[in-house]
């Protein structure tokens, strides 16, 4: 569960991007984020993983207490709370094998249930034959789709995708979405930062719309409600 209650957050420069916010989500919802750029989508998915601190309100994810976690303790909140970005963030000098067995020996997961989960992983996203692949041997598609497998591989709670289909064609796009879907369908909360308007109109879910640091729009079973 996450709820964000009269949040605020004012950059250094003097520019407010989140203003008065408050939300709730549920656990297994799937929640598209939209809104013109500029409108406060980034810093709104960054605040829930605590990439940035708001400067005032309320923000709890799951047992967390977002205002007042120790920076120790921000490790664990990003076990329960996987990330996929838009530029993959892929170790070049990993093969697609180290590149998700690292996401669990930073958590001190034990080698024979890492090797488990990895071909786990892989084979959810379609890409268990690449396993001793690099990165840069790989089309920006299954890049992606490697970093789904990463992102899920502690079995957080929430994933959340910031702008996951930003850089893909159209037709991987809809191949990035279905293993969303999926991993949607297991349980896991999903929140996606999206400017993909012909993926929120055709695949249904709750549309969060933000404008000025608020939200302007929420909407079960939304559309995506700009000119793309």
């Amino acid at each position: 569960m996450i709820e964000m209650l009269n949040v605020y957050k004012k950059y250094p420069n003097g520019i407010t991007a989140i203003n008065g916010l408050s939300v709730r989500i549920e656990p297994g919802e799937f929640v598209y984020v939209v809104g013109p750029s500029g409108a406060g989508k980034s810093t709104f998915i960054k605040m829930i993983y605590r990439e940035e601190k708001a400067t005032k309100g309320t923000i709890k994810v799951g047992g967390f207490d977002l205002m007042t976690i120790k920076e120790k303790n921000i490790p664990y909140l990003r076990r329960y709370v996987g990330v996929v970005f838009q530029d993959f963030k892929l170790l070049p000098k990993l093969t697609v094998y180290e590149n998700i067995a690292y996401a669990m020996e930073v958590v001190e997961k034990n080698p024979k249930s890492i090797q488990k989960r990895v071909l786990e992983v892989l084979e959810l996203v379609g890409l268990k034959h690449k396993v001793r692949m690099f990165p840069n041997e790989l089309s920006g598609g299954e890049q992606q789709r490697i970093a789904i497998a990463r992102a899920i591989a502690n079995t957080p709670h929430i994933l959340i995708a910031d702008e996951p289909t930003g850089n893909l064609d159209p037709d991987t796009s809809w191949e990035i979405m279905k293993i969303l879907e999926e991993i949607s369908n297991q349980g896991t909360t999903v929140i996606m930062a999206t400017h993909n308007s012909q993926i929120v109109n055709v695949v249904k879910h709750r549309v969060l719309a933000v404008e000025n640091g608020r939200i302007v729009r929420d909407q079960l079973e939304g559309d995506y409600g700009y000119e793309a």
